[in-house]
């Protein structure tokens, strides 16, 4: 074990805390400061942000499961997909070139970027959830009905199930791939067009990414382990500092999201992934 990167402890604990502020993973954090900061390959900074982000993701998916928000059948039949897409974007990122890797990255958090600067207004939300409890509040066969910790009933209608699952598929591929695409694409669709209520669409994509970013974790770290002892040491010697740090972020977090407007968390993500993502394609093209 060497302390040659104890400094990602604060970095990790920065990291995790606006990623659980916003609902990010944080591997879309990590990768761009692991390429940009340490010079490491990128599928090692992307495998290494995926091994972090299933730490952090755990102390969020906990407090989920415990408000029991999470629509566990629609999350498995999204995993269906999501879990062998994910291996096979971890498998991709190891043979891909490194340039076209990074150029991938880029053009992954200039999209992100994009949708954040789009995204709904809290309104629109609200206003989205109150359609979809009208139409949930049938009964039949095709009606989900969760019952909440506190006994509250949940009663809604999912609708698009395959163009979810093919959806969470292309997100995976990406997350195992460039380390992100999964939950921004799920938390887009579970809502606006599988017609999930909000506060059930984030817990079932946060089970989701946790699952799916476990399995391509286990991808990578596969990987590491055949490149040979070098990039297994440098790996182990970040996540020693990184994984405490996702951890106490991850407490941290949730007190930064309730006393910052979300929208403008968003646009501040929005435009930081903006300039990153300008400056990975930019550092690509001219070196």
């Amino acid at each position: 074990m060497s302390f040659e990167f104890w400094y990602m402890f604060p970095v990790a604990v920065a990291v995790a805390t606006v990623a659980m502020a916003s609902g990010v993973g944080g591997a879309t954090f990590f990768a761009p400061i692991l390429i940009l900061g340490l010079r490491l390959s990128p599928e090692v900074a992307i495998g290494t942000g995926l091994m972090t982000e299933v730490f952090g993701f755990a102390s969020g998916l906990t407090a989920y499961v415990r408000r029991k928000l999470i629509d566990y059948r629609l999350g498995r039949n999204l995993l269906m997909v999501a879990v062998p897409a994910g291996i096979l974007g971890a498998w991709l990122a190891s043979r891909i070139p490194a340039d076209v890797l990074k150029i991938v990255l880029a053009m992954g958090l200039i999209a992100l970027a994009l949708s954040f600067l789009r995204a709904p207004d809290h309104e629109d939300v609200r206003l989205l959830d109150e359609e979809i409890g009208g139409k949930g509040g049938e009964r039949g066969p095709e009606v989900t009905s969760l019952r909440t910790a506190e006994g509250e009933e949940i009663r809604y209608v999912v609708c698009n199930r395959t163009e979810g699952g093919l959806i969470a598929g292309v997100g995976a591929l990406f997350m195992g791939m460039i380390s992100s695409g999964l939950g921004e694409l799920n938390g887009y669709f579970l809502l606006q067009r599988c017609r999930v209520p909000s506060r059930v669409a984030v817990a079932t994509s946060v089970f989701v990414v946790a699952v799916t970013a476990l399995t391509a974790a286990v991808g990578h770290l596969v990987h590491f382990v055949q490149s040979g002892p070098e990039v297994l040491s440098t790996v182990t010697n970040i996540v020693i500092f990184t994984i405490p740090g996702v951890i106490v972020g991850g407490q941290i977090g949730p007190v930064v999201a309730s006393r910052i407007s979300q929208k403008t968390l968003e646009r501040g993500l929005g435009v930081l992934f903006l300039i990153v993502g300008g400056v990975l394609l930019a550092a690509q093209v001219m070196g």
